[in-house]
């Protein structure tokens, strides 16, 4: 893993496996550690770009503030940096679906395909806001290690630390592992701040797949109906794991799969897979 200079500071990548480029960007509180169940098997036919996102990961504190487009502004920064100018698969997971929305959006010659993994579309519904400030209150006056099984709980499913605590103490740890005062600040800029990206969707020319599960109360199944119908070339897939990390945690082998065939041939993943859920296997069993 590498310090790699951007517009927001420098950001951990690591570089793993061979072949075209992927640029893998975590969720919200986590790091790129999360990737850890589906990694090796991406990177048998990708060189896989993972980049721990400003604020998190033991990162150097951002120079500034910042908003979801300035971290678009950050992965041309990084592929730049690298010497990357061929179009990438961008896979994303909750903030990193966002970032690669936009990023989609903006620079289509630089994204191949897009996979957004647990990544709401619609901006925080006011229960919600209410709900991310009070956590955010508590963090600020304990710190990490009091809301860290709740957020577990939110990120992987309320069953995630008796059926899997390996997955749940890697998820927990990741978070541990960001200063207290970098996770305010991007809970405020990519959370609170995050914009209704509905319309972006209609924009994107990049074959895009979406992901949520029956079990993600904050990603409905109606709500990312609703959104793919929205994509010019897309579709969503159903993933059987709770919360917006789960899929990564706890059901590995499923979305290596999916990623890997889209990668191969998007247009017919699209057609095979889009609107259906994979079933047949137990996500608590695939780790």
């Amino acid at each position: 893993m590498t310090l790699t200079p951007t517009r927001l500071g420098s950001l951990h990548v690591r570089t793993l496996g061979s072949g075209p480029p992927a640029l893998l960007w975590h969720s919200l509180f986590v790091d790129s550690t999360t990737w850890a169940r589906v990694e090796n098997r991406l990177a048998q036919s990708r060189t896989l770009l993972l980049v721990d996102g400003p604020c998190h990961g033991g990162n150097p504190p951002p120079t500034r503030r910042f908003t979801l487009d300035d971290c678009v502004g950050v992965a041309e920064d990084v592929l730049d940096h690298l010497g990357i100018d061929e179009p990438v698969d961008w896979l994303g997971n909750a903030w990193g679906g966002h970032v690669g929305i936009l990023f989609a959006a903006a620079h289509p010659r630089r994204c191949r395909t897009l996979a957004a993994v647990g990544a709401p579309i619609p901006a925080l519904t006011p229960a919600e806001r209410r709900r991310v400030r009070s956590l955010t209150v508590l963090y600020l006056l304990v710190g990490a290690r009091p809301i860290r099984s709740l957020l577990v709980d939110v990120l992987l499913g309320p069953d995630a630390r008796a059926a899997d605590p390996a997955g749940a103490a890697l998820v927990g740890d990741a978070f541990r592992r960001a200063r207290r005062t970098d996770m305010l600040h991007a809970v405020s800029a990519l959370s609170l701040a995050r914009p209704n990206l509905t319309p972006v969707l209609a924009t994107i020319e990049t074959p895009t797949l979406l992901t949520t599960g029956p079990a993600d109360p904050m990603w409905t199944v109606a709500d990312a109906k609703t959104a793919a119908h929205r994509l010019r070339n897309g579709s969503l897939v159903l993933l059987p794991a709770a919360g917006h990390v789960g899929p990564l945690i706890r059901a590995p082998e499923l979305l290596a799969d999916l990623v890997t065939a889209f990668w191969r041939d998007p247009a017919a993943t699209l057609e095979t897979f889009g609107g259906a859920a994979f079933e047949g296997r137990d996500p608590g069993t695939e780790h």
